[in-house]
């Protein structure tokens, strides 16, 4: 049996003889890079690890001058601005760190970094794999920092959060400051109501008694007036926009009953109850945190896209020379270098070069995608396994990673018609409750005036229609979280909704049931003063204004340069131009009123035709399956392309469709889907296409594939980044799934209000009852939304 490393646990090579020594015996290690790393664990002190350690230490790999380089930058100031802060002469940074799997490795990291001149503090999250570390610049620079932890075999980078996830993480933090100011007074308060409620002041004068009233009122302020101000805040920036929000009854209940103890306190008469005031505050804010946390959850993978961009990039000088910059300061038309490994810093065009890039944070495939010298690759994608040069051509917020992005909280931020039925449902439930609240306080004033007020709070507070609210928001976000992930790019509120209605479906066919990837089978010439190459090179200078798919079919064949004058591209038709004295088109076979041919592409000169085009497109490869499927779904499929030849009757034939209609032109599509929706029909159009533009606004829900046109994904409610047809089953079954979470999200809120209202009402609910019951019911809805996200 093969000796394993000492350090990373893994095979020796054979023939390498390597070694440390620990505790006085010789130990064989599997290369360089882990008996540099032992050494350096063992020469400074930290044996302890080897001890200790319960997971295996990661594989060691030795650092290129291009990554030491790459280190060394994170000392400039201008790339420091993205992730640290400063605090006088101490500066802070949040590091993530490849190859953390146990407790032992966070001690070896303390230790290590600790030992250097200027590192004040080190705290290790084994959990996240991120270390934050507090030091002075003067004394260390960063990139020490960094390459200290790659001697002891730890990868570090800084780790960028986007700026929503900054906000939410200082959100966070308030909520535990109210939290704890708001935990410490109440067991301050309890101590005394204890005491007084248990007889232990009994006796003492009834001044003692009025003091430790005083003192509660002293300290019960901050919880009210600091813990539960946002409450009040929120309630009256309701009122002041005209509208009945959640935190009215709640702030209602607590500076009702705070104001009512104050007097009692001041006036030296009636009973205070500033330790229900306060534990009430702590469990409602103890509640909105739990629920915090898990809406939090929801929204971690739009945070997380963010978090992808690279904070650096190799701009390209001249033919020789690079120079790293800050990734947000490069411009249109620069040139970049990426190598086998990194990240993409912003989209663009491959100049020089062939790789493989991953594209998972894109559309949910973990395939790497072959990408060769003309190919768009993307902002936050990894390069695998090549070096290529590349031309920006978009940056910013029109990068596609930051499209997607936008285009999501877009998506969210748009509100589907049951949301504005359950906002307003809830509004006048608020309304009701308030009258419903004022007429038990009468009702138990004139029965018991001590226990009035008390019933009273536990009516607003129990039936507190927070849950209901919260019912399809919570839901929504989720779905669309978890179909993002997958690749499929929700860009209206109203999709998940329309896709339950569904009960038609059409697919337009080129780059939609087929790829799209056309190659020429054959070229049939109808005027023998041309010849073949001639009609190539005619057409295909043509096609080089198109971004229908067929171009690229000839894009091989543009030989020579044709100075074309007033091109026309007419969608659905094809392209015309000016070439000298001659008027040249590309397009359908029956353009200009000629016979109708089958070929897809006829080359026209002066209205004639001189040559016809005949092409071969794979179908894809899911496309029956996805068919059957959504048929035995209860959908009928139909075809609608501007195809005139019998390529689409062939297909249609193959892959089973209800029904197809060749040669439209987008108004054809715009009538047919126009038709279907007066019988009554909800219908979706898939498709890619310049020419599906039109139709895509009067489908009632408009799907485009992302290897399609811009237009037609800039028109479309949903975008399949991977361009795969089984998204479209998996976006059916995520909106059915949601539809039910709805449903029962909407039954639990209903339910409980409808259950606890009465015995609230009868004063069987005690305040602290009725936060537990609120709090409970909302953290239950929004646990059963966090389901959508594992579908």
């Amino acid at each position: 049996m093969a000796q394993a490393c000492f350090h990373c646990l893994e095979p020796i090579p054979h023939g390498y003889t390597g070694e440390v020594v620990y505790q006085n015996q010789a130990q064989p290690v599997c290369c360089i890079g882990c008996q540099t790393v032992a050494q350096t664990i063992l020469s400074q002190g930290m044996s302890d690890y080897y001890k200790f350690r319960t997971k295996t230490a990661g594989k060691i790999d030795e650092l290129v001058p291009e990554q030491l380089s790459l280190i060394k930058s994170y000392d400039n100031q201008d790339v420091q601005q993205d992730f640290v802060t400063h605090s006088g002469d101490l500066s802070e940074v949040l590091l993530s760190v490849e190859g953390i799997s146990c407790a032992a490795c966070a001690w070896l990291i303390e230790k290590q970094l600790l030992a250097l001149t200027g590192v004040v503090r080190v705290d290790v999250n084994t959990s996240t794999h991120r270390a934050m570390i507090l030091w002075n610049a003067e004394q260390v620079l960063l990139s020490d920092i960094i390459q200290s932890l790659l001697q002891i075999g730890y990868k570090a980078y800084p780790f960028q959060a986007d700026d929503e996830a900054t906000q939410k993480q200082a959100v966070a933090k308030a909520y535990i400051r109210r939290l704890g100011v708001a935990g410490i007074m109440t067991m301050q308060v309890m101590m005394f109501a204890f005491a007084m409620y248990f007889g232990m002041f009994s006796g003492m004068e009834e001044d003692f008694e009025q003091y430790f009233r005083w003192i509660s009122l002293v300290l019960a302020s901050p919880v009210i007036l600091y813990s539960a101000l946002p409450f009040l805040t929120n309630a009256i920036k309701g009122l002041k926009a005209k509208q009945l929000n959640m935190d009215l009854p709640v702030s209602l209940a607590i500076f009702g009953a705070y104001g009512a103890s104050c007097y009692a306190t001041i006036m030296e008469v009636g009973e205070v109850y500033f330790e229900s005031i306060c534990m009430f505050t702590f469990l409602l804010l103890l509640g909105k945190y739990l629920e915090f946390r898990a809406r939090l959850k929801a929204s971690e993978f739009t945070a997380n896209l963010q978090k992808l961009l690279p904070l650096t990039a190799r701009k390209m000088i001249d033919s020789d020379e690079e120079q790293i910059i800050a990734a947000k300061n490069l411009k249109l038309a620069d040139k970049i270098l990426v190598k086998p490994g990194e990240t993409i810093p912003a989209d663009g065009l491959i100049l020089q070069g062939k790789t493989s890039v991953d594209e998972s944070m894109m559309t949910g495939e973990h395939l790497p995608v072959n990408k060769y010298q003309g190919h768009q690759v993307f902002a936050g994608t990894v390069n695998h396994d090549g070096v290529i040069s590349i031309e920006i051509n978009k940056i910013g917020q029109n990068t596609l990673l930051n499209q997607i992005i936008r285009l999501q909280h877009s998506a969210l931020s748009k509100r589907p018609k049951l949301v504005e039925i359950t906002d307003k449902v809830a509004q006048w439930f608020i309304a009701c409750l308030l009258i419903f609240a004022s007429l038990t306080a009468l009702g138990w004033y004139s029965v018991s005036p001590e226990q009035a007020f008390w019933v009273t709070i536990s009516v607003l507070v129990a039936t507190c229609p927070c849950a209901l609210s919260l019912a399809i928001p919570t839901a929504l976000t989720c779905a669309v979280a978890n179909l993002t992930k997958q690749g499929v790019l929700i860009k209206e509120g109203h999709v998940l909704e329309t896709l339950t209605k569904l009960t038609r479906i059409a697919f337009d066919k080129t780059g939609t049931l087929t790829e799209g990837r056309f190659s020429i089978l054959q070229v049939n010439i109808l005027d023998n003063q041309h010849t073949e190459q001639e009609v190539l090179s005619l057409a295909a200078s043509l096609e080089r204004y198109s971004e229908h798919p067929i171009a690229d079919a000839f894009t091989p064949h543009l030989s020579i340069h044709h100075d074309l004058q007033d091109v026309i591209v007419h969608p659905g038709i094809g392209i015309s131009a000016r070439l000298q004295n001659d008027e040249i088109a590309i397009g359908k076979s029956d353009w200009f009123g000629a016979p109708k041919g089958s070929s897809q592409a006829t080359l026209f000169i002066n209205k004639k035709a001189v040559a016809e085009f005949q092409l071969n497109d794979k179908v894809r490869d899911n496309a029956h399956a996805v068919i059957k499927t959504l048929q035995s779904n209860g959908l009928t499929c139909h075809m609608l392309t501007g195809d005139s030849s019998n390529a689409g009757v062939e297909l249609a034939q193959q892959l089973g469709l209800d029904s197809q209609h060749s040669n439209c032109s987008p108004q054809d599509k715009l009538d047919a889907v126009e038709s279907w929706s007066a019988q009554g029909e909800v219908v979706a159009m898939v498709g890619d296409g310049v020419n599906d533009s039109p139709v895509f606004n009067s489908a009632h829900l408009s799907i485009a594939m992302e290897t399609g046109a811009d237009i037609s994904k800039n028109v479309a409610d949903v975008v399949l980044l991977k361009s795969n047809l089984n998204a479209i089953i998996q976006l059916q079954c995520v909106a059915k799934q949601t539809r039910r979470v709805v449903k029962q999200n909407l039954t639990i809120s209903l339910l409980y209000n409808a259950s606890i209202l009465p015995l609230a009402a009868l004063g069987m609910v005690p305040p602290w009852a009725a936060v537990i019951g609120m709090s409970a019911s909302s953290i239950i809805v929004i646990c059963n939304s966090l389901r959508l996200l594992k579908i």
